[in-house]
């Protein structure tokens, strides 16, 4: 028996058959080699292309209709163009099948490489789509990935508190406080070095020596956080400037346009503490008008007064002036204080209350009231607290449900908008400080617990929220 399949099929040919009577498809195959022998010479003889594999097995299709047989015959080739056509035209001359009359009509020529380049082109489209979008990333983006690396390597410790700190804040005249890791990690992302974190409300010695030897600018969020650590640092700290970012925004969150805009509005310390008591917003200069400095004591907020007095009752006392001697540049030395203070204040005239009605006459200065102590943590389950560990150094956030499985994970950068869109959200680990900002949104999502590295300025406990925190 001769060979039945062809090494490579370049074209194939299609035709309808119609026989007017009932007959088997070897009929119709029989009567194609039989008609076409000798036909079209020793070269094309059907026998021998099928024989040596220029031709392949010639397929045919037959269903009756009406006392008839109709059907498709489809004959693979390998000859070239010009051989396969008068294949073809010689299927037609084929006129009976058995005792009946058949009709063969070409319906078309196929190249099988036609259809094979088309789906090559599809398939190289796709591929170099692939490529382009996710595989070859620009040199831009492979600058930036190499250049935020690097500058996150770059956050240090300072103090015997080990806070997170830029490596600029040993070398250079001037630093900025802000309050937590993430806020540094931000200002390193932009090129600025000189940031130390404060770590929470209880500032730490190392940071009020810090701002007695260098200038300083207290860079704090938008939000009644930033007010109770101002009045923390002014009481024991020195401190010359002070930026806010935008009202409801956290320094972490803010953009490198927004930074440069936010420290470029910085206020002297003495005007931001007038603004923080009259607006609530200490320091926020980013409407472009910052309120005139003043030398009326009485005017001072209340905290700053505070502090200012105790320095004062101190220096009679034992003769400490409250901060250390520091080297000025000439720069420095040329920049005039706002404040109207010095060192040995010139006693204040009693009020003349025989003068005035008792209805004008001043209320004695009475001291804050002591703030609320911090929300106690309890004990967290250890499926939460194995997550803080893998968490830790990473900068990322874990929302969890009910059942103990991860919802998602997202960069903490991305934490609150995230949590705002979800309706609801069992537990929350991320690698980052616990504020009252996100303990509020937490409660209000429901949630159980919220564990983070440490506690922030978390004033108001939520209700029904667990928090712990790994220090």
């Amino acid at each position: 028996m001769g060979k039945t399949y062809v090494d490579t099929v370049k074209y194939q040919v299609y035709a309808n058959v119609e026989i007017d009577g009932l007959v088997e498809k070897p009929d119709v195959v029989g009567a194609i080699f039989g008609q076409t022998e000798g036909l079209l010479g020793d070269e094309l003889d059907l026998r021998e292309l099928q024989k040596n594999g220029r031709i392949g097995r010639i397929e045919v299709e037959l269903s009756p209709r009406g006392g008839k047989a109709v059907g498709k015959i489809k004959l693979p080739s390998s000859l070239d163009m010009v051989e396969t056509s008068i294949l073809a035209a010689a299927l037609e001359t084929v006129d009976r099948v058995g005792p009946c009359d058949a009709r063969i009509n070409i319906e078309k020529i196929e190249d099988t490489r036609t259809l094979k380049r088309k789906g090559l082109v599809d398939r190289a489209k796709g591929l170099l789509k692939t490529m382009l979008t996710s595989e070859i990333p620009e040199s831009k983006e492979i600058s930036e990935q190499v250049r935020s690396e690097v500058k996150i390597a770059e956050i240090s410790s300072y103090g015997p508190e080990k806070l997170p700190a830029g490596p600029g804040v040993r070398t250079m005249d001037s630093v900025i406080i802000v309050e937590g890791r993430a806020d540094v990690l931000n200002l390193l992302r932009n090129d600025i070095t000189n940031a130390v974190a404060v770590g929470g409300a209880n500032v730490a010695q190392s940071i009020a020596k810090l701002t007695r030897e260098k200038e300083t600018t207290v860079f704090l969020d938008g939000d009644r956080g930033g007010d109770i650590i101002l009045a923390e640092l002014s009481r024991i700290g020195d401190l010359d400037f002070i930026a806010r970012a935008p009202r409801g925004k956290e320094v972490e969150e803010l953009t490198r346009k927004e930074l440069i805009k936010c420290l470029r509005s910085k206020v002297p310390y003495e005007s931001g503490a007038k603004a923080s008591s009259s607006n609530g917003v200490a320091g926020n200069a980013t409407n472009g008008s910052a309120p005139a400095p003043t030398n009326d004591y009485s005017s001072r907020p209340r905290y700053e007064r505070g502090a200012r007095e105790e320095r004062y009752s101190r220096q009679g006392r034992d003769g400490y002036t409250g901060r250390q001697p520091r080297q000025r540049d000439s720069y420095s030395q040329s920049r005039q204080r706002t404040s109207s203070f010095s060192p040995s204040p010139a006693p204040m005239a009693a009020p003349n209350h025989a003068q005035k009605p008792a209805s004008q006459m001043q209320e004695p200065f009475q001291p804050e009231p002591m703030q609320e102590p911090a929300p106690s943590m309890g004990e967290a389950p250890k499926q939460y607290l194995d997550a803080l560990g893998e968490l830790e150094n990473t900068l990322k956030a874990r929302f969890y449900g009910e059942d103990g499985s991860v919802i998602s994970e997202m960069p903490v950068r991305d934490m609150i908008k995230t949590l705002d869109s979800k309706e609801s959200v069992h537990a929350i680990v991320f690698d980052g400080i616990i504020t009252q900002r996100l303990a509020d949104l937490a409660q209000a999502k429901k949630a159980k617990v919220l564990i983070g590295i440490k506690l922030g300025n978390v004033f108001k406990k939520p209700a029904g929220v667990l928090l712990h925190t790994k220090q």
